[in-house]
């Protein structure tokens, strides 16, 4: 059994791991709790494999894949000494894995809905798709600069804190001006940016940077990109609904 193999094995059953208590939950209250009988057992069934496969090749694919290119990358520009690159790649990184987190485009499409609904936009499918996308672009933007300023964080050995700080107290200057239609959607694209194909690409960024710099600690300095990730959309939102 080769190495790769004995790799996916431990990866199907760590997922298998991981969703046990989900099944275990939902199985406890849909029989005892409800007390009703589960249809389509056999539909569920094939479901719940596709999901546990479907992880498996995710988590898989992730380490294989994405997490050793970012690390790569990232202590290749640093060695090369390019600093214009560096933040170059660090702005579109995070600019281009927002763009393409399947959770924002949902949002963002709903969130266009509800606007149109409300007599926020037009009822359009061209005023909703331009309000959608002007909604994806303006976190995509953030979301780059925040992972711009994580970098310099590391270059220049700024305590995290500080700045987390001063962005949680520019999220509630906002909080006080914006209207409050978009506040709620504002706090929740904190979450929704930080999915599955920004996570991976932005952690393996910050740990193969400050592994590559002396005087850096991959586990004090590499991580924490993602705190500043989720916290710039909330302010950008913010300001793109007091704007439109």
């Amino acid at each position: 059994m080769n190495e790769s193999f004995r790799g996916f094995l431990h990866t199907l059953s760590g997922s298998l791991r991981d969703l046990t208590p989900i099944i275990i939950v939902v199985g406890f209250f849909q029989t005892m709790i409800l007390q009703q009988p589960v249809e389509d057992l056999s539909e569920i069934a094939v479901g719940l494999f596709l999901v546990v496969l479907g992880l498996t090749f995710f988590i898989y694919g992730l380490e294989m894949g994405l997490f050793p290119i970012g690390e790569e990358m990232a202590e290749a520009l640093a060695k090369k000494g390019s600093l214009p690159w560096l933040m170059a790649f660090s702005f579109l990184l995070g600019f281009g894995t927002t763009i393409a987190e399947p959770a924002l485009i949902l949002v963002a499409g709903e969130a266009a809905e509800v606007a149109a609904a409300g007599g926020m936009i037009g009822d359009g499918d061209a005023e909703k798709q331009a309000y959608a996308d002007g909604l994806r672009y303006t976190i995509a933007f953030s979301v780059g600069l925040a992972i711009l300023v994580g970098v310099v964080r590391i270059l220049k050995g700024w305590p995290i804190q500080y700045l987390i700080i001063a962005g949680y107290l520019g999220v509630v200057v906002m909080t006080l001006f914006a209207p409050d239609e978009i506040i709620g959607l504002a706090y929740d694209t904190g979450g929704v940016t930080t999915g599955p194909v920004t996570v991976p690409l932005v952690t393996a960024l910050g740990v193969g940077l400050a592994s590559s710099i002396r005087g850096r600690n991959p586990m004090t300095d590499g991580f924490g990109l993602i705190a500043f990730a989720s916290l710039t959309p909330m302010i950008f939102v913010m300001g793109y609904g007091m704007i439109v």
